[in-house]
């Protein structure tokens, strides 16, 4: 198989888990529209997903790289959705706005910002793909308060080992495919996306849970920036 059909396949699945990741969301909005009401729920993973995705459409677009402008179309459509699913059965509708509206200034300030470098397009991405990653590194942390909750319990039941895997397998994809184009702002969060993985899946052999649910973690909260 030649490089250049070995990086479509690559690109092709990584696409595809990717998106059946961003799906794992609609589970949670299921439950909303069910019980008609998000409960303590918050809906800034949702938020953040969306500008995340935002961001790497925007970076996709510059460097010409479609497959990561298919999977942020899909990704920022899909937690557009979500966050409204979640505005129409929140009750703190005005925190959601606050948030969303905080978003937006943000996702426009700067891709003003970035268009003021059109002359000078490789800065223009490299600012972009700067962007990219702070938020993304940003929106890996998320889960670190969850991981010193199993390390004082000692018990790994609040974490679900699917997903955790999946997110590995998804970040280990994009991470080979940054390595064979060459694009280090999509090597680094996927290598960090990657430890924080295996992080957590070590933690399933030091604290076995003991009565293991998985349900005490927040899908959307461990989906990978693409």
């Amino acid at each position: 198989m030649s490089a250049v059909a070995y990086d479509s396949l690559l690109s092709t699945t990584a696409v595809i888990s990717t998106v059946f990741q961003f799906l794992s969301g609609a589970m949670i909005c299921r439950k909303y529209i069910q019980k008609k009401s998000t409960g303590d729920s918050s809906g800034v993973p949702f938020i953040c997903g969306f500008l995340s995705c935002s961001f790497w459409l925007r970076y996709g677009v510059l460097t010409n790289e479609q497959s990561i402008v298919l999977v942020n179309i899909i990704g920022s459509s899909l937690f557009l959705v979500y966050t409204l699913i979640y505005y129409v059965f929140t009750v703190n509708k005005r925190a959601c706005v606050k948030q969303f509206g905080f978003v937006l200034v943000v996702l426009v300030s700067v891709i003003l910002f970035t268009n003021q470098l059109e002359d000078q397009r490789d800065r223009m991405i490299h600012v972009t793909g700067i962007v990219c990653c702070i938020v993304t590194v940003c929106f890996f942390a998320a889960p670190l308060a969850s991981l010193l909750h199993v390390i004082r319990a000692k018990n790994s039941e609040s974490l679900p080992l699917p997903l955790i895997a999946t997110s590995f397998l998804v970040s280990l994809q994009w991470l080979i495919y940054g390595i064979l184009i060459s694009d280090s702002f999509i090597q680094i969060p996927n290598f960090l996306g990657c430890i924080l993985s295996l992080l957590q899946l070590g933690l399933f052999v030091l604290y076995p849970p003991r009565s293991y649910s998985g349900h005490g973690y927040k899908l959307v909260e461990q989906a990978v920036p693409f």
